[in-house]
C-alpha cells in the first residue's frame, strides 16, 4: 500500500550524516518450537539505542500439524512478510529455501536468531561497514503527521519504508508446538508501507502518522531489490 505523501528535494544542508543504528530484522513464528529464545533475544536488542529491531511474523508454520495440539495460526503472520524472508535468502544466500528463527543484519547477513555470538558479530561489520554514508531521522510535525528527513550518498536506487509496529504483546498460544505457552513479542510488525523514492542528498517527506494497532513505528531508507539497509530510525512516541 504506498501512503499519501509529500516529497520535496532541499538544497545541500552541508551537515554530516549522523552514525546510523543498525536494522536487525527477526523472522519467526509463534509455532515454531525453537523461537522463543530468538523472541526474547530480539526483545533485548530493542532495547540498544543503537540497533532497529523488527520481528517478522510468517505464515509457512501456519499450516502444519503438531500431533493432538493440531495447528496454530501466528495471529501477527502475514504471507508478504515471508516474502520479504525469500527475498532476502536469495540475496544473501542464494538459496529460496527459509527457515526460523533467522535474523537478518543490515541488510547484508543473516544468522540463526539464536546463535548470539554471529549475531553480535554481524552488527558490528554492519556498523563499521558504512559509517555515516546515509541518514534518516524522523520528528512530529503538525497534527499527526511525521516529519521525515533524508541525506547523505546513495549507492543505487532507494526506498522509504515506514514501518508499523507493536511495542510489546503477549499471546496464550493454543495449538501447534507451543501449545500451552504465553508467548511475548517485541516491535511486532503488522504493516510496511513505501514513502517514496531517494536517489542520494537531502530529501523531505512527509507521512501521516500510523494508526489503529500500531503503538511504535520506524523508518527505513533501503536500496531497491531489498538490498543493504543506508539509514534507519525509530519514529519519536506515537501518543
Amino acid at each position: 500500500m504506498r501512503l499519501p505523501v509529500i516529497v520535496a528535494v532541499l538544497s545541500a544542508l552541508g551537515a554530516p550524516a549522523a552514525a546510523q543504528p543498525t536494522v536487525v530484522e527477526l523472522f519467526t513464528s509463534q509455532s515454531c518450537s525453537s523461537c522463543p529464545p530468538a523472541e526474547a533475544y530480539l526483545g533485548e536488542l530493542a532495547d540498544r539505542p543503537d540497533l532497529v529491531a523488527l520481528e517478522w511474523h510468517v505464515d509457512y508454520w501456519d499450516d502444519l500439524v503438531y500431533g493432538f495440539a493440531g495447528r496454530w495460526r501466528d495471529v501477527f503472520s502475514d504471507p508478504a512478510f515471508t516474502e520479504r524472508q525469500r527475498i532476502y535468502n536469495r540475496q544473501i544466500r542464494g538459496l529460496a529455501q527459509v527457515y526460523t528463527p533467522q535474523m537478518v543484519i543490515g541488510g547484508r547477513a543473516e544468522a540463526v536468531g539464536t546463535r548470539t555470538g554471529r549475531v553480535e558479530a554481524a552488527i558490528a561489520d554492519a556498523a563499521g561497514r558504512d559509517g555515516a554514508a546515509a541518514s534518516v531521522t524522523v520528528t512530529r510535525g503538525e497534527g499527526r503527521l511525521l516529519q521525515i528527513a533524508v541525506d547523505g550518498a546513495a549507492v543505487g536506487p532507494a526506498s522509504v519504508w515506514l514501518v508499523r509496529l507493536i511495542t510489546r504483546e503477549a499471546t496464550d498460544v493454543g495449538g501447534g508446538e507451543n501449545h500451552g505457552r504465553r508467548l511475548e513479542n517485541h516491535n511486532v510488525v503488522i504493516g510496511i508501507d513505501r514513502l517514496g523514492d531517494w536517489a542520494g542528498g537531502p530529501a523531505r517527506l512527509t507521512a501521516p502518522m500510523p494508526s489503529g494497532r500500531a503503538d511504535r513505528c520506524a523508518v527505513l531508507v533501503q536500496t531497491d531489490g531489498q538490498g543493504p539497509i543506508l539509514a534507519a530510525a525509530y519514529c519519536p512516541g506515537l501518543g
